[in-house]
């Protein structure tokens, strides 16, 4: 029998962003920004893209908690958010793809970091970063490090993951448009990391396993725990987070 997940992490009390930046005029063309202290200046800006299967209810509010820990440890942060309208993925991947040019060339991150990016996201917001991994729009990368990620879609749907979440974000079949399914794309051009729970019920190892396969420079890191240890910085799991940020 499976444990129930441990969703708690997304309660957990933080404090709001240093700076709130803009990318674009829409409501969710915003992107939340904290200042790490110590190295942060030496290190590259994490831009952090957020979960919740693409859908409308989930927000970039719950990883704050995620956010003032990388900060704490030293990395300068921006949680990006994005047009979340279930059948309108285009608009989705052209927002992560339109916020992370901004950050590129932000002037109010002068000095909070070393100008290099370095992508990260979670669940959904994994398969985001993979899928911006190989966005001809989106300026040289660090390394990404895609924590749980959705990163096969086809895979995920056979599964019905989350209600049909892939079908509800794609507004179709995910064999309709293998052209946002990261495991049928080319090799991205900047170092991977998947950092995956063993026991993640909401998106199986096996999706990140099926990534590997297709791209094998990808460096897997397989860690105890369900799907939200990976953004729990209280859990057994973050230094490996730490350690995939820091190898990039």
């Amino acid at each position: 029998m499976s444990t129930p997940e441990d969703r708690s992490v997304l309660s957990l009390p933080s404090p709001g962003p240093d700076l709130e930046l803009r990318y674009g005029d829409h409501p969710d063309a915003v992107v939340d920004v904290r200042f790490g202290g110590g190295p942060a200046a030496t290190r590259p800006l994490v831009v952090f893209v957020h979960g919740g299967f693409w859908r409308p209810a989930y927000d970039r509010v719950h990883v704050r908690p995620l956010t003032a820990a990388l900060a704490d440890a030293g990395w300068t942060t921006a949680a990006l958010e994005y047009r979340r309208v279930p059948g309108r993925p285009d608009d989705t991947v052209d927002d992560v793809a339109a916020a992370i040019r901004h950050l590129a060339t932000a002037p109010e991150l002068a000095g909070r970091c070393d100008g290099r990016l370095l992508l990260a996201g979670h669940s959904a917001g994994g398969h985001l970063v993979l899928q911006a991994a190989v966005d001809r729009r989106v300026p040289e990368l660090a390394g990404v490090v895609a924590l749980a990620p959705v990163a096969d879609l086809a895979l995920a749907e056979e599964l019905a993951l989350d209600g049909d979440a892939v079908r509800a974000f794609l507004g179709g079949p995910a064999a309709g448009r293998p052209d946002l399914d990261p495991v049928r794309q080319p090799d991205p051009a900047s170092p991977v990391t998947i950092v995956h729970g063993t026991a993640d019920d909401i998106v199986p190892l096996a999706l990140a396993r099926s990534y590997g396969v297709a791209h094998p420079a990808t460096r897997l890191v397989e860690v105890d725990g369900g799907h939200f240890v990976v953004i729990d910085p209280r859990s057994a799991a973050w230094p490996d987070l730490l350690a995939a940020l820091s190898a990039s």
